[in-house]
């Protein structure tokens, strides 16, 4: 019995400790991970990027509570669903605004139901914490045994929330930074299936904020310290970076920020 946490709550205020609480109390023999819970406040975007980078490693059966949820206590509905990734089974709760589309954008399948019966919530819910109140009673009891399908109706018009497309040219490709992580590496939407498709790496080079970072490398360490570089992140995206530095810092990264890669001797327009 596994149940993870993400959230936007940060680390200063007794809001995980809370939601914690109320799990041990329903599934006492419960283990409990902290995931995150430094989500930027209100990002949804941000926090659904990261759901794709650790649920697939989790054992079958784990229970994962994700909130971001700007829309708490509003008409937004709660969401339990089970996924299938990598051919295990994964159990997720939360709310249903987009938050978990990347993932199940992924998966080889999954269902979802409404959160919809109230005896499996805690019998006091306060409008702005169904984290505490909705989504962990509901997590603890999944946990614990409890059939998805007892939890609410099906539902299969869930809240999507689709990244960015990648814009594919002659000999380019122009895509976008999603993400700045802890080391301030620039994550983009493009994916190395994508960059396959354009030829050998040797023969690419990618420009971002004005820079051309030459082709795509395999580490860190292929480059001087202090130089800026674009490779492969472990999640499979191009990601920019520099070495023993920050990215965002020395080349301005933030979301939104153009990101080409093209075939040497086509011009950047990024």
């Amino acid at each position: 019995m596994l149940i993870t946490f993400l959230t936007d709550f940060g680390y200063t205020d007794a809001y995980v400790g809370a939601m914690k609480g109320v799990a041990l109390g329903i599934c006492p023999g419960a283990t409990l991970i902290d995931i995150t819970h430094a989500v930027p406040p209100q990002d949804v975007l941000a926090g659904a990027l990261l759901l794709p980078a650790y649920v697939p490693f989790y054992p079958p059966g784990s229970v994962h509570v994700a909130v971001v949820d700007p829309g708490v206590g509003s008409a937004r509905r709660g969401v339990a669903l089970e996924v299938w990734l990598g051919g295990a089974r994964q159990l997720l709760v939360g709310p249903d605004n987009g938050l978990f589309w990347p993932l199940l954008a992924e998966a080889e399948s999954f269902r979802a139901v409404g959160l919809t019966e109230a005896r499996y919530w805690r019998p006091q819910v306060a409008p702005t914490f169904h984290g505490r109140d909705v989504f962990t009673p509901v997590a603890a009891r999944l946990a614990a045994g409890l059939p998805l399908e007892a939890l609410g109706p099906p539902i299969s018009d869930l809240a999507r929330l689709d990244l960015p497309p990648v814009r594919h040219e002659a000999g380019a490709l122009q895509g976008e930074i999603l993400a700045i992580d802890h080391f301030g590496n620039g994550a983009s939407n493009i994916r190395a299936a994508d960059l396959a498709g354009l030829g050998e790496p040797s023969g690419l080079r990618v420009v971002v904020a004005g820079r051309d970072l030459g082709p795509p490398r395999r580490t860190f360490a292929d480059v001087a310290v202090g130089a800026a570089l674009a490779l492969i992140n472990s999640a499979g995206y191009l990601e920019v970076a520099v070495r023993d530095g920050r990215a965002d810092a020395a080349l301005g990264l933030r979301r939104g920020v153009p990101i080409r890669v093209e075939v040497f001797g086509t011009s950047p327009d990024a």
